[in-house]
C-alpha cells in the first residue's frame, strides 16, 4: 500500500489565506474604532475613550507599516531567488571561462546594486591571476589586466583583513569563577569606543590597573572588566577564514589598480584549492545588503563550480589533442589545426610541411628495448620542438615519425628549418640512455599558392621523407 502524499499548499493558496487573515484583522480594527468614533460623537466619551481610540489608531498604523515591510521583504526575497536563479541558469549554459565571466556579470550587477563586477581567477596557461573588470552601468563594457600570482599564492596574514573581519571578543569570569563574553562593538582601527583604559592596551602599554586582557587585535575596542579578565579559551574566538583574507588581499589589489572604493568580496575555491575572488563595488558609500551579500556567495559558489568544469573539460581536451611520450601536440590535433588553418588562409598566406623520421629506431627500440626507445623520442621531440620556430607547430605524427607545420615559409625557409631540426638531433648526448648519436631524415614541402589544400603539401613532404631515407638518411630533400 502505496502511503499518502502530503499535498502542500500551492504559493498562491497561501497568498490567499494571508489575504484573508490580513483583511479579518483589518475588519476587525475597522469595527473597533468605528464604535469609539460612535461613543465619541455621543458625547458620553471618558478618558478612557479617549486612550482606547487612541491605541486603536496607534495599532492601526502600526499593522500597516508591518504589512507594508512584509510585503517588502518578500518581494525582496522573491527578487533575489529569481536574480540568483537567472545566474544559474547561465551559468549552466557556460562552458568556457569567458563565458562563465559574461554569464554572471549583468545579472550579479542587478541583483545586488553594484556599479561594477570583477572577477579574479588564476589563469591556467601562466603563473598570473587574470582580472576583468566589467561596467554594469554602461551596457557591459570590460577592462582586462593581470595581478601577480603572489596575491593568490602567499600565506594570508590578518594585515589582510579589512573592517568586515570578525571582532574578538574578550573574557571576563562572574562570581562563581566561570568565564562569561564581554559584549564589544567594532569601531574604527585607532577609535575604541569604551574605556581610557582602552587607548592604554591599543598603544601598547599596560593597563592602569594591571589587570592582564587577552590580545583581540586593534579593530577590537575593549572594556576593562570590573573583575580580572581571562585569556580566552581554545575556539572562543573563531580565526579568519584563510581563504576569505585572500579574497580581501585580492581586493585590496583590485580597488588600487582599478579605482574602485566600496567593495564586497568573496572567495572563488574548488576542490583543488582557491582560485580567485569575485567582487563588486559601488560608488556610494551606502552599506551593502544582507541580500547583497548572499546573492554574491551563492554566485561565487556556483562560478567556481563552474569554472572547475570548465577548467575541467579544457584539461581533458588538452589531454586527447597531446601526446603523453613526448609532451607534443598529437596526429589528431595536427589534423585539425591544419584543417583550421585551411578554412582561414588568406591568398597571400603560405603553408609548409616539415616530415621528420628517426633513422634505424626500429634497430635501436630492438636492442635496447622499448623503455630506452621511449626516452630517444622523447629527447627526439624536445629538440625538434627547440629548434623550429615560434610560430611554426610540431607534433608527433605517429611511431618515430614527427611533422612540423610552417607558417608563411618559403621553400628555402623550409629546408633551412629542416636543417636546424637534423642538426639539433644530431647534437643530442644520449649516452646517458646507453646509446650513441642518433640522425632523422627530413622531408620539407611548401604549398605552391593558397588554393593547393594542405593534404596535398603533407603528401609530398612525405614523399621528399622518403626519398632522403633512399638516398643514405640523415639529410634535408625538398619536394
Amino acid at each position: 500500500m502505496t502511503p499518502p502524499t502530503e499535498q502542500r499548499p500551492s504559493v498562491g493558496a497561501e497568498d490567499q489565506r494571508i489575504r484573508r487573515s490580513w483583511l479579518i484583522f483589518a475588519g476587525t480594527f475597522f469595527a473597533l474604532g468605528l464604535i469609539s468614533a460612535m461613543r465619541l460623537l455621543g458625547g458620553g466619551a471618558g478618558p478612557l475613550d479617549l486612550a482606547m481610540t487612541a491605541l486603536i489608531v496607534v495599532v492601526g498604523f502600526a499593522a500597516i507599516r508591518h504589512r507594508l515591510a512584509v510585503q517588502q521583504l518578500e518581494e525582496g526575497r522573491r527578487a533575489e531567488a529569481e536574480s540568483f536563479a537567472r545566474i544559474l541558469q547561465g551559468l549552466s549554459r557556460s562552458i568556457s571561462p569567458d563565458a562563465i565571466v559574461g554569464a554572471i556579470v549583468e545579472e550579479l550587477g542587478i541583483g545586488t546594486a553594484a556599479d561594477h563586477v570583477v572577477i579574479v581567477r588564476r589563469r591556467p596557461d601562466a603563473r598570473v591571476l587574470e582580472a576583468t573588470l566589467v561596467n554594469a552601468r554602461t551596457g557591459g563594457s570590460t577592462s582586462s589586466t593581470v595581478f601577480p600570482i603572489g596575491d593568490l599564492e602567499d600565506p594570508p596574514s590578518l594585515d589582510d583583513a579589512t573592517e568586515r573581519d570578525p571582532v574578538g571578543i574578550p573574557i571576563d569570569v562572574d562570581g562563581d569563577g566561570a568565564p562569561v563574553e564581554i559584549p564589544v562593538d567594532a569601531a574604527p582601527a585607532g577609535r575604541p569606543r569604551l574605556g581610557a583604559s582602552v587607548g592604554a592596551v591599543a598603544a601598547g602599554g599596560p593597563p592602569r590597573s594591571g589587570r592582564r586582557m587577552p590580545d583581540v587585535g586593534p579593530t577590537a575596542a575593549i572594556a576593562e572588566p570590573p573583575a580580572v579578565a581571562i585569556a580566552p579559551r581554545p575556539g572562543r574566538v573563531r580565526p579568519p577564514d584563510p581563504r576569505r583574507l585572500v579574497a580581501e588581499r585580492i581586493a585590496k589589489r583590485a580597488r588600487a589598480v582599478f579605482g574602485l572604493r566600496h567593495t564586497l568580496v568573496a572567495p572563488l575555491a574548488t576542490d583543488a584549492g582557491q582560485i580567485g575572488a569575485l567582487l563588486i563595488s559601488r560608488r556610494t558609500a551606502s552599506g551593502w545588503s544582507p541580500s547583497a551579500q548572499r546573492i554574491l556567495n551563492g554566485a561565487a559558489i556556483e562560478a567556481s563550480a563552474a569554472l572547475s568544469r570548465a577548467y575541467s573539460h579544457r584539461d581533458a581536451e588538452a589531454r586527447a589533442a597531446t601526446d603523453g611520450l613526448t609532451g607534443l601536440p598529437n596526429r589528431r590535433y595536427f589534423d585539425e589545426f591544419c584543417a583550421l588553418l585551411a578554412r582561414r588562409r588568406r591568398a597571400e598566406d603560405t603553408v609548409g610541411v616539415l616530415m621528420i623520421d628517426i633513422d634505424r629506431f626500429k634497430g635501436l627500440n630492438d636492442a635496447h628495448g622499448h623503455v630506452v626507445g621511449d626516452d630517444v623520442l622523447r629527447a627526439v621531440a624536445a629538440a625538434i620542438a627547440a629548434a623550429v620556430r615560434e610560430d611554426d607547430v610540431p607534433a608527433r605524427y605517429g611511431g618515430e615519425e614527427f611533422a612540423v607545420l610552417l607558417r608563411n615559409p618559403t621553400l628555402a625557409v623550409a629546408v633551412d628549418v629542416g636543417e636546424r631540426v637534423r642538426s639539433a638531433v644530431g647534437r643530442l648526448d644520449l649516452h646517458r640512455f646507453g646509446v650513441g648519436p642518433v640522425s632523422v631524415s627530413v622531408g620539407a614541402a611548401v604549398a605552391d599558392g593558397p588554393d593547393e589544400p594542405i593534404v596535398a603539401v603533407v603528401e609530398h613532404a612525405d614523399r621528399a621523407l622518403y626519398l632522403a631515407k633512399r638516398r643514405g638518411r640523415d639529410q634535408v630533400v625538398a619536394a
